[in-house]
């Protein structure tokens, strides 16, 4: 089986980044997303990776082929026209049936079903009640989709589209995308969903199999919000030798190398090495590699490597060399 990645996310206008890294490198609980996504396809027979690229491309690539064992193939998305486009990109080489993954999110799910599935393919979903947020899934009663909903504003369905799917019957999808790709753009885009609305209006069947939990990794609170629930499962870790006037509340990741004077860290705290805290205060914030952080309250918070935070109160999004001063 491969693995169709886009990256480009749901909907390929890819959302501003201040960090300015890839989204599935985004770290969360001390990993980046892709990370967490990979562990998924453990036990599964993944014979290639098939990354659509975009932004940042270069940094995805170089991580890719240094961290993962699996045979990986790159094709940029050079024109951002939507999802149905970037998956299209991948077809010339495609050989079977395929898993597609948005990774800006991270998910508990038993993928092993695809083993035995006999469907034409799998929509993973989540029951949410802030559904006008998203696409849901509407079904049967026997749990096959039936449509798919962009941000009703009816309770049609609570069940949300997450981005994952198994396609055993890639012909029908390709049809579906043949399909979608002459129609007029909704909102700028070709939806890839579009697609698979053909297929089960020309007779696929297309069943929804719910996941444990769905954690977003798309926008900036909701980064924070899934790296304090990771956190909180895989525990805090590193030194913890630190002077009396440094209080750490856990849960909280911080590599060696981390200084750490008068400073109050946690909860929900990933600091990287070389980082220094000085009479401050941090809380739910992810920190890159050698930063400073003086004489700030920071609550809420992604930093980028090498950034310098002094005098500052309140939350904060800033990329690799930034500076902010009182």
């Amino acid at each position: 089986m491969q693995v169709i990645i886009p990256l480009a996310g749901k909907g390929t206008r890819l959302r501003p980044h201040t960090h300015l890294v890839p989204k599935p490198m985004i770290q969360v609980a001390g990993r980046p997303v892709m990370d967490w996504v990979m562990d998924k396809l453990e036990g599964l027979d993944v014979t290639e990776l098939i990354i659509v690229t975009g932004h940042l491309k270069e940094q995805v690539e170089e991580y890719v082929r240094s961290n993962y064992k699996i045979p990986a193939r790159f094709v940029e998305q050079k024109v951002q026209d939507g999802t149905a486009g970037a998956i299209n990109l991948a077809r010339p080489f495609v050989t079977g049936p395929v898993m597609i993954i948005f990774v800006d999110t991270v998910f508990d799910a038993d993928l092993s079903i695809v083993k035995d599935s006999k469907d034409s393919g799998i929509i993973w979903a989540k029951e949410v009640e802030d559904y006008q947020r998203f696409g849901v899934v509407v079904t049967d009663a026997e749990g096959y989709m039936t449509r798919i909903v962009e941000k009703p504003t009816e309770p049609v369905s609570k069940l949300a589209n997450i981005g994952l799917y198994y396609i055993r019957d890639v012909a029908a999808l390709w049809k579906g995308i043949d399909h979608v790709l002459p129609n007029p753009q909704n909102k700028g885009e070709w939806y890839l969903t579009d697609a698979y609305q053909w297929m089960i209006e020309h007779g696929a069947k297309i069943r929804t199999a719910e996941v444990g939990g769905w954690y977003d990794c798309g926008a900036f609170n909701t980064v924070i919000e899934t790296n304090a629930i990771l956190l909180e499962r895989r525990g805090g870790s590193g030194p913890r030798n630190y002077p009396k006037d440094v209080k750490i509340v856990e849960p909280c990741l911080i590599a060696d190398g981390v200084t750490i004077e008068r400073s109050t860290v946690g909860p929900n705290v990933v600091l990287e090495a070389g980082t220094v805290v000085r009479d401050s205060a941090v809380k739910d914030a992810i920190v890159g590699k050698k930063c400073r952080i003086e004489r700030a309250e920071l609550v809420e918070a992604i930093l980028g490597d090498e950034v310098s935070v002094t005098g500052f109160k309140g939350w904060a999004s800033l990329g690799a060399n930034s500076v902010v001063k009182e």
